[in-house]
C-alpha cells in the first residue's frame, strides 16, 4: 500500500510518503511557515522525491487533532480534497498519537502534550503496545492541575513528549516527581512517517465529506456565540466530530 501521510496540527510541519512500512521520502519543517503556501508545495516534493505520481497512491492519512485550528483546518481539507479527487481512501489519526508513537519502548506509558493556553493541555495517555501508541486516558482538553491529578494514579514512569512540555514542566514534575521523564528533544517533532504507519492499518473514512478535525473544544467564535444565545439551539455552530 502507497500512503501519503500529512500533519500540519501544529507550528511543525510534516510530510511523508510510505509503501506499506518503507518509509520513502519525508519532510519535517519547524520555522513557522505558513502552512496555507507551503504544504501543497512540500507534499508535491515528497511524492516526487518517492518515486511516485498522486495517481499511485493508495491512501492519504491526516493528522486529525487537536491542535491548531488553522493547521487542521489546512490538513484536513487538503487531505480530503486529494482523497476526493484521486479516488483514495482517507485514514484520519489522532495527532497526539502519531506524536506518542515517536516513543518505542515497549510498555512504556507516554504523555503527549500541546499547549492549549490559559494553563490548559491537549493531552492524552498512551501505552506502547507492540511499538504502536495505546491510548490509556482518552485525548483530552484539560486544565493542568486536573492533568496531574489524573495521572498520579499510575505508579511507573511517564514519559511526557513535545515542545510545549517545557511550558507545565515545572508543575508536572513537582506533581509526579521521579515519575516524571522527560523525551529527548529530537522526539518533540511530530513525523508524518509516524503518522503513515499507524495509519497503515486503520479503517477508513466511511463519509469522506462528514470528516472534520478533532478540536476538542469550541473555537472562541463559538464560545462568545454561545455565552450570547444560551437557550438557542447550538448544532448549526458547532461543528461534529
Amino acid at each position: 500500500m502507497k500512503v501519503l501521510a500529512i500533519d500540519t496540527s501544529n507550528r511543525p510541519l510534516s510530510v511523508a510518503v510510505l509503501e506499506d512500512t518503507k518509509v520513502l521520502a519525508t519532510t519535517t519543517t519547524n520555522v513557522g511557515r505558513n502552512h496555507s503556501s507551503t504544504l501543497l508545495p512540500i507534499i508535491e516534493a515528497t511524492i516526487t522525491q518517492a518515486g511516485l505520481t498522486a495517481a499511485a497512491l493508495d491512501r492519504v492519512v491526516v493528522a486529525k487533532g487537536p491542535g491548531s485550528y488553522t493547521g487542521l483546518r489546512i490538513g484536513v481539507t487538503t487531505a480530503k480534497t486529494l482523497a476526493y479527487t484521486l479516488d483514495k481512501e482517507l485514514v484520519g489519526i489522532s495527532s497526539l498519537a502519531a506524536l506518542a508513537g515517536n516513543v518505542v519502548e515497549e510498555g512504556q506509558l507516554v504523555v503527549p502534550v500541546f499547549d492549549a493556553r490559559r494553563d490548559n493541555l491537549f493531552t492524552g495517555l498512551y501505552r506502547i503496545v507492540h511499538q504502536r501508541p495505546v491510548s490509556v486516558i482518552a485525548d483530552q482538553h484539560v486544565s493542568v492541575t486536573e492533568w496531574c491529578q489524573q495521572l498520579i494514579a499510575y505508579q511507573e514512569s511517564i514519559v511526557f513528549i513535545g515542545a510545549d512540555v517545557a511550558i507545565t514542566q515545572a508543575t508536572l514534575s513537582a506533581q509526579l516527581g521521579d515519575r516524571f521523564v522527560r523525551a529527548q528533544p529530537q522526539l518533540d517533532l511530530p513525523q508524518a512517517a509516524v503518522l503513515g504507519l499507524l495509519g497503515l492499518t486503520a479503517t477508513p473514512v466511511q463519509q469522506l465529506h462528514n470528516f472534520v478535525p478533532n478540536y476538542l473544544r469550541l473555537t472562541q467564535a463559538e464560545r462568545e456565540w454561545l455565552a450570547k444565545h444560551p437557550k438557542e439551539d447550538h448544532a448549526p455552530y458547532v461543528e461534529k466530530i
